[in-house]
């Protein structure tokens, strides 16, 4: 199926969730209010015709000062069977930048959604173990986001030092000498 055909059946079904849509290159977005993720992506996974059973991609976007909701989370969803492609893409407010994890649709969001959340702070409602995967746990601020510090966090990570002495203790057993 095209992925004009997909987006129509997914406006056919959700009528009101959809705000748009937009195509670049041959490659189509469709865009969904936040409040029906979950149910949208069930769909859209369990329907025979369409059987997008695998999530290629969910990631992040800072659009500050751009749009009237500042993050976005976009969701590239891929058919196995079908061999066809969509993408979804959801806005999120900066002032509670929450959404439904689709963990329960896909278990491979598990990954993709803890790495959202640590470059973005964009927080998945369910997601099974939500903590930073990236960053150190005590990392302060979402290195991503538009406003993050060019050079970093003003002071120096508290766990700095240790890794530096890590570093030097373990370079003997390093191959280059």
């Amino acid at each position: 199926m095209e992925p004009l055909g997909i987006a129509a059946k997914i406006k056919d079904k959700f009528p009101d969730e959809v705000n748009g849509l937009v195509e670049f290159r041959g490659q189509v977005s469709v865009m969904i209010r936040k409040g029906r993720l979950l149910e949208i992506c069930r769909y859209l996974c369990d329907d025979p015709e369409l059987d997008l059973d695998y999530l290629k991609d969910l990631c992040g976007v800072d659009y500050m000062g751009k749009k009237p909701l500042r993050f976005e989370v976009v969701y590239t969803l891929y058919s196995m069977r079908h061999q066809h492609m969509i993408r979804l893409r959801t806005e999120i407010g900066e002032e509670e930048p929450v959404i439904d994890s689709v963990v329960p649709v896909w278990i491979g969001a598990n990954w993709h959604e803890r790495e959202c959340y640590d470059m973005y702070g964009i927080v998945f409602n369910g997601h099974p173990d939500l903590r930073r995967i990236l960053m150190p746990e005590d990392w302060e601020g979402y290195p991503l986001r538009k406003d993050y510090p060019v050079k970093g966090p003003e002071k120096e990570w508290q766990g700095f030092q240790e890794v530096l002495d890590k570093a030097e203790k373990f370079k003997e057993f390093s191959w280059r000498g």
